[in-house]
């Protein structure tokens, strides 16, 4: 009987947040209707008992995760992670290394994601299941496409058919994963998610409709929306 791929979460969390400079601390730890913002992204892989462990990479001079009751979490771990997002969930994969095997599943979240909605992770666990390569949350492109040029004039405007914004979390074999991250971190590439890495390696994963309020907290504006769309998930 073939064995059960066990599932393992990595959360790189160890970003600079350049432009969040002026919240005076990196974005994860921004307070958010009531939790930080690394809480709630952490929140739904919690709530699964198939979630083995969580590997929060955090930068070397971090001093707020101590502070986080999370810390603590019997089923969460920490890594120290690198400049590159590629150099973070390596460092993930490495803290794993004597627990996973090669066929069992790793699923990358950022964490200043804090409105990934817990269906939303079902489904992604669930329609990659069987699937030989794995994929990624994405939400269709609806809007109106432009291409500038170098004064901000629009050059063209592009087709939105067949474009998706990628999200997370992505889920890939743990071996795929370490073999495409180390194949574009030799290469000196710096792949802005790990779908891409795997991309590199000719294989093509499978797109899954994911809510597109899952947003990324990039802009000091990010926070009042993030903030607005948790406060619609408790009703007020």
């Amino acid at each position: 009987m073939p064995r059960h791929s066990k599932r393992w979460v990595i959360v790189p969390a160890a970003g600079s947040s350049r432009r969040m400079a002026a919240s005076g601390q990196p974005k994860q730890y921004l307070q958010l209707a009531g939790r930080s913002v690394i809480e709630w992204a952490l929140a739904p892989f919690l709530e699964r008992s198939d979630c083995e462990r969580i590997v929060v990479v955090l930068a070397e001079q971090d001093r707020h995760w101590s502070e986080l009751p999370l810390a603590r979490h019997p089923r969460i771990s920490t890594a120290i992670g690198g400049t590159e997002r590629v150099d973070s969930v390596r460092a993930g994969l490495r803290a794993l290394v004597a627990l996973a095997n090669d066929d069992d599943w790793v699923l990358v979240h950022d964490a200043a994601r804090p409105c990934l909605r817990a269906t939303d992770l079902g489904r992604l666990i669930d329609e990659l299941a069987d699937d030989g390569v794995g994929g990624l949350l994405a939400a269709p492109v609806v809007d109106t496409l432009k291409r500038s040029d170098a004064n901000d004039r629009v050059q063209a405007t592009v087709s939105r058919e067949s474009l998706w914004r990628a999200l997370t979390p992505q889920m890939f074999r743990y071996g795929v994963l370490d073999r495409a991250l180390g194949a574009v971190s030799d290469s000196g590439a710096a792949p802005t998610d790990e779908a891409q890495a795997v991309e590199a390696l000719g294989l093509q994963p499978r797109l899954v409709r994911g809510d597109p309020d899952n947003i990324k907290i990039t802009l000091p504006e990010d926070v009042e929306r993030a903030a607005r769309v948790l406060a619609s998930w408790c009703g007020a």
